[in-house]
């Protein structure tokens, strides 16, 4: 496209900013492809019925192998929709895991399966389907990004660095990753490399609460180095 903005309409997706492009949906920082629920989506529609989807499901294990009948796209879309009501993430993590036992390699499934298990504070099987997603897809950017959420939610902050520049070194206008990788830096007492990232997330995200924030931390380390460059003439 010669002018993205103009060509594709810009959407929210849950926590994401989609486009739509010639009736197609796709999500531009992992530059994935995603299923329309609007209601002319037709057979991926939120009016799926579970009920649907877990016959298909059931008569797989009965007979003890995959059910051919079983469309692993059909199941996929089911799984995100119910992502988004509490009440029935663990329907979703059913079906998420259901997918994976018919394609093993589907990093999508392996991402969102890995969120559920981070909202549930289960950090351990989150991070091994995020590295799954990674094994499948190294240039995954958003499965780098949230591994890195991983390693610093339990304390490898180092990790967590390097997972989140490999990230960015993905999807160089990755705010999230920008934010996240600025906070790490600040917890290892790094001011310095925390503020070329808190300047580039708020180029970036320019009006969010989240850039506030941003603009408030840039202040700040801005100050204090200001004080220790001033100090430091002082003695010489």
């Amino acid at each position: 496209m010669e002018n993205p903005l103009l060509e594709a309409g810009a959407f929210t997706a849950g926590h994401r900013v989609a486009f739509r492009h010639k009736g197609k949906l796709v999500e531009p920082i992992a530059g994935q492809f995603m299923f329309d629920f609007t209601p002319s989506a037709g057979a991926f529609s939120r009016t799926v019925e579970l009920k649907t989807v877990q016959k298909n499901v059931r008569k797989g294990d009965e007979k003890g192998e995959p059910d051919p009948e079983v469309d692993v796209s059909e199941l996929f879309a089911r799984g995100i929709a119910l992502e988004d009501d509490p009440a029935n993430q663990l329907q979703a993590i059913a079906i998420y895991e259901r997918v994976l036992e018919l394609d093993p390699d589907h990093a999508a499934a392996h991402i969102n399966l890995g969120t559920l298990y981070y909202n549930r504070q289960d950090f351990s099987a989150a991070e091994r389907h995020y590295r799954s997603a990674i094994e499948v897809d190294p240039r995954y950017a958003l499965a780098h990004f949230d591994l890195g959420n991983v390693l610093d939610e339990t304390g490898r902050v180092a990790e967590a660095i390097k997972t989140y520049s490999t990230a960015l070194q993905l999807a160089p206008t990755y705010a999230d990753a920008h934010y996240n990788l600025a906070l790490a830096y600040e917890k290892l007492k790094q001011p310095r490399s925390a503020l070329r990232h808190w300047r580039a997330y708020v180029k970036l995200d320019t009006t969010g609460p989240w850039a506030v924030h941003a603009r408030n931390q840039i202040q700040r380390i801005l100050q204090a180095d200001g004080l220790k460059l001033l100090q430091g003439g002082k003695k010489s």
